[in-house]
């Protein structure tokens, strides 16, 4: 990281800092400054700040509407490697890019001898340690511990079935590309009027934030701290 100005320097030597002294009030999370704080709040009220000028899109974080910019509209890959023709959208795909020279895989599991190059791809792989099948078929209801697992079972066995469109905000598969319009307008697009959840103070301006939000109440608080009084749904 290299900045213009002490200022700006100052407040990205925070983001390495130990230190947490802003708290989230909706949740356990703690943050080394305010302004990521600020765009962690916006995840639990679904508020979108930041709109992009040239679309309807909108943004919890300034973060994610320069990447989409440079997706769908400037094109633009300011990141470019130093060792070949690569160059990226986004700094942290630069990273995984130069690890692929370097041979370099800093995230080992503690659990066998596997190690990868990025922390995605480790927190899938830990699936296959806890067993924990999170992605299931939109067919026949089975589940697998992989999204690459269950596409292939899908292909493999409901080959005529199987949805052609994916929904970029979520798992949800559909048959038709129209299907899949009326399910992001009715589901993923910013609204003005923020929902309240009925259980707490939360307000959401997605219906599809709201309604994940929701199953947070469902059962009460089923995970218990075995050290302290804490409890908590998630």
């Amino acid at each position: 990281f290299t900045s213009a100005t002490l200022p700006n320097l100052n407040r990205h030597l925070k983001t390495h800092s130990d230190e947490k002294r802003y708290l989230c009030h909706l949740c356990p999370k703690a943050f080394s400054t305010a302004t990521l704080l600020h765009s962690h709040v916006n995840t639990h009220t679904g508020t979108k700040p930041y709109k992009c000028s040239e679309c309807d899109t909108a943004f919890v974080t300034r973060g994610e509407l320069s990447r989409h910019r440079r997706y769908k509209h400037t094109l633009e890959k300011p990141f470019k490697c130093t060792i070949c023709e690569y160059s990226s959208v986004e700094a942290s795909k630069m990273r995984r890019h130069i690890r692929s020279h370097t041979g370099e895989r800093p995230y080992p599991c503690h659990l066998c001898s596997y190690a990868s190059k990025d922390a995605y791809k480790l927190k899938r792989h830990m699936l296959t340690h806890t067993g924990e099948k999170r992605y299931e078929c939109c067919v026949c209801r089975a589940r697998f511990t992989q999204s690459g697992t269950m596409k292939m079972h899908m292909l493999q066995k409901h080959r005529e079935n199987v949805p052609k469109h994916q929904c970029p905000h979520c798992s949800t598969l559909i048959s038709r590309k129209s299907d899949l319009g009326v399910h992001l307008r009715n589901l993923h697009s910013y609204v003005e009027e923020a929902i309240k959840c009925s259980a707490c103070e939360a307000v959401f301006h997605e219906r599809f934030a709201f309604l994940e939000h929701k199953k947070t109440h469902r059962g009460g608080r089923r995970f218990e701290c075995a050290q302290c009084s804490y409890t908590s749904n998630q």
